[in-house]
């Protein structure tokens, strides 16, 4: 049995469409996806050591570079297909992320604005992110390849693919017409789940206990 395994997708190939055309979704979802997941198992299959669950192999001390590689390809494509709604059944977060954004941002609006110029300017592959930090600090910020924010300490909370084979059979060279069809998709229960379970809330929720 290989030691890392492709997830499930949560939604039919043609579910995102028309801002996800059914082929990319195939073909980057077997193709690339699969592909980081194979290599992954092949580099780590005479390395016990290293075979960890792939959050944890990520903050691992002296993991080949090649390696770490793969295992944020599988990583971040395995919450990319979960930040994923077809039925967008929410347009924008709710409750203390909410809070979050608009304190941090301004307004909602802003973090879109920013988080969009972050992944419209990033050169080359590599990820759009917001995450935030062990005291809650949002900050939004792309990072090369296949990096995760989960290397730097922090909770990912949103993400968007920007490497070409994410989009360019739909939006060819439209880099910018892709990062806006994402808010048509973006799984705001998702980011909302992320945020609860983030170390930052843990602690809040721990300071109020004592404090009550």
């Amino acid at each position: 049995m290989s030691i890392y395994q492709l997830p499930s997708l949560p939604f039919a190939y043609d579910a995102l469409e028309p801002y996800m055309d059914a082929q990319t979704v195939q073909i980057h979802f077997h193709g690339h996806h699969q592909g980081y997941v194979d290599k992954l198992n092949t580099l780590l299959a005479d390395k016990p050591a290293l075979q960890l669950p792939v959050e944890e192999l990520l903050t691992t001390p002296d993991v080949p570079q090649d390696v770490l590689q793969n295992a944020g390809g599988h990583a971040n494509h395995s919450l990319f297909w979960r930040m994923l709604d077809p039925a967008q059944r929410k347009t924008a977060p709710g409750g203390e992320l909410a809070n979050r954004i608009a304190d941090k941002f301004g307004s909602f609006a802003s973090f879109q604005k920013e988080f969009g110029e972050v992944a419209e300017k990033h050169f080359s592959n590599g990820w759009a992110w917001l995450a935030a930090d062990k005291e809650g600090e949002l900050s939004v910020f792309s990072l090369p390849d296949h990096e995760s924010p989960i290397q730097k300490g922090l909770t990912p909370l949103l993400l968007l693919d920007l490497w070409e084979h994410a989009y360019y059979l739909k939006h060819q060279n439209r880099r910018a017409e892709f990062v806006q069809s994402f808010w048509s998709l973006a799984n705001w229960s998702v980011a909302e789940t992320l945020w609860e379970s983030s170390p930052a809330k843990k602690i809040q929720q721990l300071d109020e206990k004592l404090a009550s």
